[in-house]
């Protein structure tokens, strides 16, 4: 294991530490006071500078995300509210989101309330307030490499309508400043399925500062409701009281994919802090380019509100409604399944 600028073995770590959770790790726990009360976290430590949250209680998302004892995720005002107050009706979503670096929106349903006649749907869909089952916590020594997993399974259902299972897997190494998501959602009903998917991954303060840079892969990209041009190398913005967010898509070119099949956006700070002092610190976001061959990149620098998206997907965020409009959204016929793999990596 590489950990502290040098090489480690199994037993040269376990004879310097009476637990190696000293080091780092996977703790459950449960919060206990207003709106969070009953919310179920998962803490992960890396040992390298790397340590988030994962929320079982709203669909294994990730929360509060930190490196080197300094914030990379975007907390929104409501906490990590539990999904009992959830208001999936219109926009309600927004009073329960709980920000952090991921919520996940789908499964049927991503963006804007919508009605089809198959009904009407919320802002973003359930699955970011639907609570997982079967979840399981594993640190197990490779060799000398210790592996950590956090995994279990989110479930949109309904007599008579859709049934999709979500099946996730978080993972990584002690050591190493990385995060691995593998998800997997099928069809497990008896007739076909509309399949929207959108990884809200939120961006904040201290990364997010004014010398931030900003690269996305090459794609072809639109607006949602201005026609401001947009670069594919961009900074970051004072916040400032009056402002609006903007949305734009970026359709993902054939280049834009790496050999291994994924597409990649970065944010470079130069200055940001550890320790107290500041280094450059790099944040990649790599994602599955097949099945996810949309970037929406959601800008908001306003006060208090001070967020940048990166939201690979395979849709738009205007409603079903209009995805069907396009000719969308994904169908999934019984017992078919779409997987997605996503990395996050600090250097």
């Amino acid at each position: 294991m590489r950990l502290y600028g040098r090489n480690w073995t199994r037993r040269e770590l376990e004879a310097r530490v009476g637990h190696i959770g000293q080091i780092g790790g996977v703790r459950r726990m449960t919060l206990t006071e207003g709106k969070e009360a009953g919310t179920e976290i998962v803490r992960v430590r890396t040992g390298a500078g790397l340590a988030f949250d994962t929320v079982p209680s709203k669909g294994l998302d990730i929360s509060y995300t930190e490196i080197w004892g300094a914030p990379v995720s975007w907390q929104s005002p409501n906490g990590d509210v539990h999904p009992m107050y959830y208001e999936p009706e219109g926009a309600g979503w927004l009073r329960t989101a709980s920000g952090g670096l991921l919520m996940t929106c789908g499964l049927t349903h991503v963006g804007s309330p919508s009605e089809d006649a198959s009904g009407s749907y919320g802002l973003h869909g359930r699955a970011h307030h639907t609570p997982a089952r079967h979840v399981c916590l594993r640190e197990e020594w490779i060799g000398d490499e210790l592996e950590w997993s956090v995994s279990g399974m989110v479930e949109e259902t309904a007599v008579f309508g859709s049934q999709l299972r979500l099946t996730r897997d978080i993972s990584g190494r002690l050591g190493e400043n990385r995060i691995l998501i593998q998800d997997r959602v099928e069809n497990v009903g008896f007739r076909p399925a509309p399949h929207m998917m959108l990884y809200h991954f939120n961006f904040g303060f201290p990364l997010l500062g004014e010398q931030t840079v900003i690269k996305l892969p090459f794609a072809d990209s639109d607006a949602r409701d201005t026609h401001a041009p947009l670069s594919h190398c961009t900074t970051w913005e004072t916040p400032r009281t009056g402002v609006s967010e903007s949305v734009y898509y970026h359709h993902l070119r054939k280049e834009a994919e790496s050999s291994d099949g994924m597409a990649e956006a970065s944010l470079h700070n130069p200055a940001f802090p550890a320790g107290g002092t500041t280094h450059p610190a790099t944040v990649k976001l790599r994602w599955s380019a097949d099945t996810l061959p949309i970037l929406v990149q959601w800008r908001m620098p306003g006060a208090g509100e001070h967020v940048l998206g990166l939201e690979p997907s395979n849709c738009k965020v205007e409603g079903r409604a209009v995805e069907s409009e396009r000719g969308g959204p994904l169908m999934l016929e019984p017992g078919a399944s779409v997987a997605y793999q996503l990395e996050l990596i600090v250097s």
